[in-house]
């Protein structure tokens, strides 16, 4: 059991901490990119009239 557990804890805190971190942080562009697109959209949808 104390095996299987090394194998799952190969990183130490700070870099699964630094793994979390840089994963959110790419959501979140992703997050803002879609929201930026569809107010572009909105806005050029909105011009054209």
């Amino acid at each position: 059991m104390h095996a299987l557990l090394q194998l799952l804890a190969v990183d130490d805190a700070a870099t699964e901490g630094k793994k979390v971190i840089t994963g959110m942080l790419i959501v979140g562009l992703i997050f803002v990119s879609v929201i930026a697109l569809g107010q572009t959209m909105h806005w050029l949808r909105h011009r054209r009239r």
